[in-house]
Formats: C-alpha cells, sequence, structure tokens
C-alpha cells in the first residue's frame, strides 16, 4: 500500500516592496515507494557566519519535486562523507541508495563561495571498492574512480548561491536521466488581491517560488501571461483600456508594446517555438476564433472559422499545427489544426470535456483540464496510445502549463477557498502546493530553460 507522505518547508518569497512568509506544503501520493532513493549529503561549510542558503537542502527539494527521485533524510544518513574516499559504499547500499552527492562550500579571498562537489555511483564503487583501474595515456595502470561520475568546482557570489543550487539540481538530474533539468527556470503568474490599490499584479519567480519579482501591476484584470522562447518577453492580456488587448513586455526593461486591439475580444496569446509568430483569440467577426499573427509583418491569418468558440491555442513543438479547445461538438473538447493546410481534427474523447490543452516538448503527451464526475483535474493523454491518466484530484484545476523538460506541471486549483499555484510531477508521482503570499494565483505560465 502506497503511502502518502506530507512534507511541510518553509520559505520566504521577497517581493519590491515587502518580505511575505508563506508554508510550502509538498504532498506526496501515488508512487513514492517506487522513486529512486538518493543521498544530498550536507555541504560541509568552513566559514564562521551561517550561509546565505542551504544548498543541499534546495538540491534535495528540486530532486524530491521531480517525482523520480526520494532524498535519504539527513537523520537516516549512516554517514557524512565530504569526499568520494570516505564513502562507505557497502553502508550505502543497505539503504538502497545507489547514487550520492557531497561537496563541500569555502569562502574566498574575494568573498565569493567556493563549491567543490561530486556525484558518486554507490553500486560501481561497491563493485571495484573504488579502486577501478584503466591504462592512462602514457600506457600505465591508474585509479581510474569511474564511479565518480562527476567532480566539479565553482566561485559563486552570495546573492547567486541559491540559483547555483539549481544549477547543480540540473546536472544532478540529467546525470541520472539523460534528461536534461528544469530547476534554473522562472513561472509567471497573476495575483489578484481585491484588497490593493491594483488589484492585478503580474509576477515572476524562480520554478518554486522564491525570488518572487513584481513586473507589473494594474487596476484592471491581467490574463493569459506566455513566454516568448528566449525568456526575456511575456505576452499577455490587459484590460486597461476598457476591453480585452494583447501586450508582449520585456520584462528586464520594463518595456510593453500593444500587439493587438481589434474589436471585442483579444486573448490567449502563446508564442511560436521559434517567437517570430504569436497564436491569439479574436472574437472580431463575432464567434471566437483561432489566428495567428507574423510579430515582424503584423500580417494576421485567421486559422479556425465557422459558429463554433475555438479558443486556448497552444504550438505543437515542430511548430507546424496548433491544438485548440472548440465546442463545436457541442460541449469543450481539444483539437489540432494543421497549418499547411488547415485539416482539423479531434483528439480528446474521454471525460465530458476536455480543455487548456498543453503538448510536451517531445510531442508525446497532451496535458489537459478533463472535466469528469469528480470535477476539473488535470489529466495526461498519450498522443500513440490515446491512453488517459488522471494527475490530480484537487478542486478546480486549471490552467496547466508544463516545464520545459516536461517533466513537471504547474497550475492553478483551490485550497482554503482561494486559488493557489499548485505542481504535479508528469507521472503523477509528486504534488506541491504553494499558497500564495497575499492574493489568488491564476494562470501560471512555465518559462523557457534560462
Amino acid at each position: 500500500m502506497l503511502k502518502k507522505l506530507l512534507l511541510s518547508f518553509v520559505f520566504v518569497i521577497a517581493t519590491s516592496s515587502q518580505f511575505a512568509h508563506a508554508a510550502l506544503e509538498l504532498v506526496i501520493t501515488d508512487g513514492i515507494n517506487s522513486a529512486r532513493p538518493i543521498a544530498i549529503v550536507p555541504f560541509r561549510w568552513e566559514g564562521a557566519e551561517p550561509l546565505p542558503h542551504d544548498v543541499s537542502a534546495v538540491i534535495a527539494s528540486d530532486l524530491q519535486r521531480s517525482g523520480k527521485f526520494s532524498p535519504v533524510a539527513t537523520s537516516k544518513m549512516p554517514q557524512t562523507p565530504y569526499s568520494e574516499t570516505e564513502v562507505n559504499f557497502d553502508a550505502w547500499t543497505n539503504l538502497g541508495v545507489d547514487s550520492l552527492l557531497t561537496g563541500s562550500i569555502t569562502k574566498n579571498a574575494e568573498g565569493q563561495y567556493v563549491v567543490n562537489y561530486q556525484l558518486i555511483d554507490i553500486v560501481r564503487g561497491q563493485l571495484t571498492k573504488g579502486q577501478s583501474r584503466a591504462l592512462s595515456d602514457e600506457g600505465q595502470l591508474v585509479l581510474s574512480k569511474d564511479h565518480v561520475l562527476f567532480n566539479k568546482k565553482a566561485s559563486v557570489p552570495g546573492k547567486r548561491l541559491r540559483e547555483y543550487a539549481h544549477r547543480i539540481s540540473d546536472l544532478v538530474y540529467e546525470e541520472l536521466t539523460g534528461e536534461k533539468g528544469a530547476f534554473l527556470t522562472r513561472i509567471s503568474y497573476v495575483v489578484v488581491n481585491d484588497k490593493d490599490k491594483y488589484p492585478y499584479q503580474l509576477r515572476v519567480a524562480d520554478y518554486d517560488g522564491f525570488n518572487e519579482r513584481l513586473v507589473l501591476r494594474s487596476k484592471q484584470p491581467l490574463m493569459s501571461p506566455a513566454w516568448s522562447p528566449d525568456g526575456k518577453k511575456l505576452a499577455y492580456v490587459s484590460f486597461q483600456n476598457g476591453q480585452a488587448e494583447i501586450f508582449i513586455m520585456n520584462i528586464y526593461t520594463g518595456e510593453r508594446e500593444k500587439v493587438t486591439s481589434y474589436p471585442r475580444h483579444n486573448g490567449a496569446p502563446r508564442f511560436s517555438p521559434d517567437g517570430k509568430k504569436l497564436a491569439l483569440v479574436l472574437s472580431k467577426t463575432g464567434s471566437l476564433q483561432v489566428y495567428t499573427l507574423d510579430l515582424a509583418s503584423r500580417k494576421l491569418t485567421q486559422i479556425t472559422r465557422g459558429r463554433s468558440n475555438n479558443t486556448e491555442p497552444f504550438w505543437h513543438p515542430d511548430g507546424k499545427s496548433l491544438i485548440f479547445t472548440s465546442d463545436r461538438g457541442g460541449k469543450p473538447q481539444i483539437y489540432n489544426v494543421n497549418l499547411s493546410n488547415n485539416s482539423t481534427s479531434r483528439i480528446t474523447w474521454q471525460g465530458s470535456q476536455n480543455l487548456g490543452g498543453q503538448i510536451t516538448p517531445d510531442g508525446r503527451f497532451l496535458i489537459m483540464v478533463n472535466r469528469s464526475n469528480s470535477g476539473f483535474n488535470l489529466a495526461k493523454q498519450d498522443l500513440e496510445t490515446g491512453a488517459v491518466q488522471v494527475l490530480t484530484k484537487t478542486l478546480l484545476d486549471e490552467s496547466p502549463s508544463i516545464a520545459p523538460n516536461g517533466g513537471m506541471v504547474i497550475y492553478s486549483s483551490i485550497y482554503n477557498k482561494t486559488n493557489v499555484l499548485s505542481m504535479v510531477s508528469i507521472d503523477g508521482r509528486f504534488k506541491a502546493r504553494l499558497p500564495a503570499t497575499n492574493g489568488r494565483v491564476r494562470a501560471p505560465a512555465w518559462s523557457p530553460f534560462l
């Protein structure tokens, strides 16, 4: 019987005007017993003052959130080795651990933190007792240390120490899974606080909620943020001029540009994979229809037609087709349209409604909001077999956004009668809830690789 674990972490989110405190509740269900055990040994710190960030704790949290790893609790570690020469391979093997990360941190004369770290293959080390040998370029038999998967060193400013911890997580994840990690990424989202002078705020944070930054505030609704492929811009919908209009904003310079302001509705912007076009929804002809906009020439091309409402476009990773939500069959379902010939086909059939679709970067899975007797939940459909797996069981799940490596999904859900950000691994093993700092949180969007 699978266990249900509730882990609680406390984190601090900094805004431009204040510090807000919130608890990050990590709820792991369905498959925890099959997650891969890994040891993240607390890095040895050789300084007098406390470190600005607990590097090893950040790495352990990252790997746990992926749903693929189960870090060993520090209290259950048989030892705390700080180099591969100190590792007792038998002791770790007895715990079922096949990989171990350890390291140390010092401070150099320039005030930077020097991080030394190693990833060790415990199984290989046990087999060879750490004494495997190989021929050198000179033809001599030398220690190969092939149980050390990598041994790295970096000098990092204090303000970037947490960022570098995410970098280490990415390296470990890629080394052990063969897939690129997505921990050094950001999320954008809309926060609504009715008591604030500017109740609608567009914010950006690290993927785990830290280092939150306000990038735009408004007295009128903000909706549907979407990242450009280079991670520098956000397209979004604003009602600042009394109707829905689409803007593109550089999050580093604050520069904004209005790109559409057609009569009635302008919504659901999505950058193409090459960043040259924007898929969007307009209602200037009556019903909601999907269009593409060439950002250089400003040429507008209508993709869908008819009396039905067609919305929520999302680009296939190859840029040759779009998926979208349409009520042409009576209730919302997800369709695919080939952009070369406008041929359209329905791709969802299970559940009374399916909407808000996104395709994983490898083109294999469709992530969507699925309505069934249990309510609105996230589901995953295998585009090759058609098999559907429900990923969440929370209340009113909506607005899924997939990590750039396809490993995790962030979405909006209801907790304690308010909108919060939640996260689920693509296999459904790991779920996390990120309560809002000071308002209802909607419309999350995961950045590309940075």
